[in-house]
C-alpha cells in the first residue's frame, strides 16, 4: 500500500512539474510575442487622457451627423470589429468608435465600471477628440445599457439609438453571468498566454470569420486579442452589469427614436433574448426593429442591410 501511495505521489509531482513547465513556456512565449507585436500596435485614431488614463477614439468620414459606435462586452478590437458596418456609412456620415478602458488601443486602468463612470468617460473622450453632440448611438450588446442611460441622462445629446443586438436592462435579470472565480481563472490563463495555443478562438471572431478585414488588419486584430483578452476592466464590467442594468431600469424608457437590429439569439444564453428586445422596442414611442437571421455580431454577418436601413432611418428623423 505504501509503495502504491509513493508511486501516486511521484505521478502527481510529475504532472505538476509538466504543468508548471507548460505555464513557464507559455508565459515566456507570450511575453516575447507581445514585445514583437508592439511594432504594429499603433493607434489608428486619437489618444486622449480621460480620468488619468488614455482612451482611443477612431474617426473617419464626414458629414453633419456623427454616429458613435459602442462595443459589446469583451470585444478586444472594437475599431476592427465595427469596420464592416461603419465603412458603409462613412461616405455620408462622420463615424466615431469609442474604445473604453481595457479595449482596443486604450489603456487598461484602475477605474470603476459603474454606469456613471463609463458614460462620463465616453462623453469626455469624444469631446476631447473633437466630436460634438447630438449623436446617433450604435451600441452593440452590453453597451446598449450605456446608450439607454445616455439618453436618460442627456436626452439633447442623443438624436437616436440604433441598437446592434443591444442588451436592455431586463435581459440581465435572466442572464447567467460567469462566477468571479471562473473569470479570474480564465483571465489568468489569458495573461499567461495560453490562448495563443488555441488560434481558432481568435479566428472565430466575426470580423475575421466573415472576411471583412485585410491580412494586415487580421494580424492587428490577433495582436489586440492577445493583448486584451479578459482585461480587468472587462471583468469589472461583468461584475457590475446587473447593478448598472438595475439602475437604468428604474429610470424608464427614454423618449428618443430607436431602431433595434435583433439577432436570432442562438449564440446567447438567454432563452427569450428576442422577446426581451421586442417587448422593449415596442414600448418606445418612435421604435422600430428588424430580426436578422444571424449571430450576435450582426454588424458583421449582415452589414449591408443594417447600413441601408440605418441610413433610411437617420434620414427620416
Amino acid at each position: 500500500m505504501r509503495i502504491v501511495l509513493k508511486r501516486l505521489g511521484y505521478g502527481a509531482l510529475a504532472i505538476l512539474g509538466v504543468m508548471l513547465l507548460f505555464i513557464v513556456i507559455s508565459f515566456t512565449n507570450h511575453t516575447i510575442k507581445l514585445k514583437s507585436e508592439l511594432s504594429i500596435l499603433s493607434p489608428t485614431g486619437a489618444m486622449v487622457n480621460v480620468n488619468n488614463h488614455q482612451m482611443h477614439i477612431y474617426t473617419e468620414g464626414s458629414g453633419s451627423q456623427t454616429l458613435v459606435f459602442l462595443s459589446g462586452g469583451g470585444t478586444s478590437a472594437p475599431v476592427l470589429d465595427f469596420k464592416a458596418l461603419y465603412s458603409r456609412l462613412s461616405e455620408q456620415y462622420k463615424i466615431a468608435v469609442v474604445e473604453k478602458a481595457g479595449y482596443g488601443f486604450s489603456e487598461t486602468a484602475e477605474v470603476s465600471r459603474d454606469i456613471d463612470t463609463i458614460l462620463e468617460e465616453t462623453r469626455t473622450a469624444l469631446t476631447l477628440s473633437g466630436q460634438n453632440p447630438p449623436y446617433v448611438l450604435f451600441p452593440h450588446s452590453m453597451s446598449g445599457i450605456e446608450a439607454i442611460y445616455w439618453a436618460q441622462r442627456y436626452p439633447t445629446e442623443v438624436k437616436a439609438i440604433i441598437g446592434l443586438d443591444p442588451a436592455i436592462p431586463e435581459v440581465y435579470e435572466a442572464y447567467p453571468l460567469p462566477s468571479g472565480g471562473l473569470m479570474s481563472l480564465t483571465a489568468l490563463g489569458a495573461r499567461m498566454g495560453i490562448t495563443r495555443f488555441f488560434p481558432g478562438i481568435v479566428d472565430s471572431s466575426a470580423a475575421i470569420k466573415e472576411n471583412h478585414l485585410s491580412p494586415q488588419e487580421e494580424e492587428l486584430y490577433r495582436a489586440l486579442f492577445y493583448k486584451n483578452t479578459q482585461t480587468s476592466n472587462m471583468n469589472d464590467e461583468v461584475n457590475m452589469i446587473k447593478q448598472n442594468a438595475a439602475k437604468v431600469a428604474t429610470q424608464g424608457i427614454p423618449d428618443v427614436p430607436m431602431y433595434f437590429f435583433i439577432s436570432n439569439g442562438e449564440e446567447l444564453p438567454v432563452e427569450n433574448w428576442k422577446t426581451y428586445l421586442i417587448t422593449y422596442i415596442e414600448s418606445v414611442k418612435m421604435g422600430q426593429y428588424q430580426i436578422l437571421d444571424g449571430g450576435h455580431y450582426i454588424h458583421n454577418t449582415d452589414p449591408n442591410r443594417i447600413a441601408d436601413e440605418s441610413m433610411q432611418f437617420i434620414n427620416e428623423l
